[in-house]
């Protein structure tokens, strides 16, 4: 393919999403990514003869965007989906309490489950019903939110520090990478409301039960092909010009350059204006000052189960949530443990040697079966940009799908989706970027 109607740089989720969408939509594609294998952020790397995935990815039943893509890519029998929302909440010396849904509809679900939630007073419970009652009545799209921290709004209506800690955190920390206090109320608003505030089953939780290699990588390839998408690995794309007919030029490191009718760049925030013409400066700055936070996920193989289950939310520890990935491995359960990280500046920034022994002892402390257990070998995966700080006035700051350049389009989970940076955001990107590029041939 010498001159593609669209090239895509990037392939992450979001680039991924895009080429199949330009190529369903009747267009030549050519997805160019630098690394050796697709799945950007949501791949796995391969380690001491197993594969470990970047990071620890779920989804909601929700993400509809996200899973209608893996059905597209012939991954559909690789995920599963709780029946119901079901979380263990593990504090040291306290006995375990459960987040779990009836069939009750939203928000009552979570009700009778919050009455019995002992990690939190009995006043504290009983102002958690009002709270969420509020924030489900806030308008989504009232940029206004933007200017506040979820945090401040919590202390307003009524929420300690100790309920934030112990329950409002449980979701906003893995889904905005962000403790309450530092997130936009904006972007907590649109989170609960879709996740947990309007459907009694948006927030059911799943995963994918083999390595992300296996869906975001070879399947994923396999799709590509079959729907004439050109793939080009180890291909960085230095700069995209464009000529005064019109025509995009691709620079690539090699040093050949592709020419294409309209380029996607599915990229991370903080990469764009490296690639966008000197017109595009504004807005590369723009999103660039969204900043990053970063996410740690320590990896853990013992030589006896060592968790009792799927997965654990933790409070008052290193650990913030604790997933089995043994079956994903082919180990036996509760052997293969990933320690994820949100929000984890701390961690992000201590050694390997520091960080593995402290996750250890929490573990232990945590779990009886992991005080029998020897640990058989522990690593880090670390993301120190894994996702842009929806901290207030972010909101502003992503950009949409089309730039200030014609024929240039954007994609990316830090996009004005209206979700969180996850994968889901990332594939509705990418989605929206084609559609855009599509219009505007």
């Amino acid at each position: 393919m010498t001159r593609p109607d669209v090239a895509v740089v990037g392939g992450g989720l979001a680039g991924t999403a895009a080429a199949l969408a330009a190529a369903d939509a009747g267009a030549t594609v050519m997805l160019l990514e630098k690394r050796p294998h697709l799945g950007g952020a949501a791949a796995a790397v391969f380690r001491r003869g197993r594969w470990q995935d970047h990071g620890q990815h779920v989804l909601l039943r929700c993400c509809t965007a996200y899973r209608t893509f893996i059905e597209r890519i012939g991954g559909g029998e690789h995920l599963y989906l709780q029946q119901r929302l079901e979380i263990p909440v593990v504090r040291p010396g306290v006995e375990t309490q459960w987040i779990r849904r009836n069939s009750w509809p939203a928000p009552l679900h979570l009700g009778p489950s919050i009455a019995r939630y002992a990690h939190l007073s009995l006043r504290e419970r009983a102002l958690v019903g009002p709270a969420a009652l509020a924030l489900r009545g806030l308008d989504r799209a009232d940029a206004s939110l933007d200017r506040s921290s979820f945090g401040s709004w919590l202390t307003a209506h009524g929420q300690s520090r100790a309920a934030v800690d112990a329950l409002w955190d449980l979701i906003a920390l893995p889904t905005l990478n962000l403790h309450a206090p530092d997130v936009s109320l904006l972007a907590a608003t649109r989170t609960f409301q879709m996740g947990l505030l309007h459907d009694a089953g948006a927030a059911d939780i799943g995963w994918a039960t083999v390595p992300l290699s296996r869906l975001h990588d070879d399947l994923a390839r396999k799709a590509l092909a079959s729907a004439g998408v050109e793939v080009r690995l180890r291909c960085g794309v230095d700069t995209v010009e464009r000529d005064a007919a019109g025509t995009m030029r691709l620079r690539v490191d090699d040093g050949a350059d592709i020419e294409a009718k309209s380029v996607i760049l599915a990229v991370p925030h903080h990469r764009l204006g490296t690639l966008l013409p000197p017109e595009g400066l504004e807005l590369g700055e723009r999103v660039a000052s969204l900043g990053a936070s970063p996410i740690v996920n320590i990896h853990l193989t013992f030589d006896r189960p060592a968790f009792p289950y799927p997965l654990a939310a933790c409070l008052d520890t290193l650990v913030q949530w604790v997933f089995d990935r043994s079956a994903a491995v082919g180990l036996p359960a509760g052997r293969y443990l990933v320690v994820s990280q949100s929000a984890a500046e701390d961690c992000a920034r201590m050694p390997a040697r520091t960080l593995i022994p402290r996750v250890l002892r929490d573990l232990k402390r945590l779990f009886p079966d992991a005080r029998a257990a020897q640990l058989l070998e522990g690593s880090v995966i670390r993301d120190t940009g894994a996702t842009p700080r929806l901290a207030p006035g972010s909101d502003a700051l992503r950009a949409g799908s089309a730039s200030p350049i014609p024929g240039i389009f954007v994609a990316g989970a830090w996009t004005d989706t209206g979700w969180p940076a996850t994968m889901e955001s990332a594939v509705r990107s990418g989605s929206a970027a084609a559609a855009e590029a599509a219009r505007d041939r």
